[in-house]
């Protein structure tokens, strides 16, 4: 069961972080938030699917 929330956390992070890279902001940004995503573990997938995914643009200016 462990293994199956580990694989869930990771494919998640991944796409996660494809999201980020194809936002316009700029390269340090990115890095920036993958680096938190990859960090935080679950507690950073949940912060950036229900509250940051659509404000980081906004948040980068």
């Amino acid at each position: 069961m462990g293994t199956i929330i580990w694989l869930a956390g990771v494919v998640l992070s991944i796409l996660a972080i494809i999201d980020i890279t194809k936002k316009p902001i700029s390269t340090g940004w990115k890095i920036g938030w993958s680096v938190i995503l990859l960090l935080t573990g679950w507690i950073g997938l949940i912060v950036y699917y229900v509250y940051a995914k659509n404000k980081i643009v906004n948040w980068s200016k």
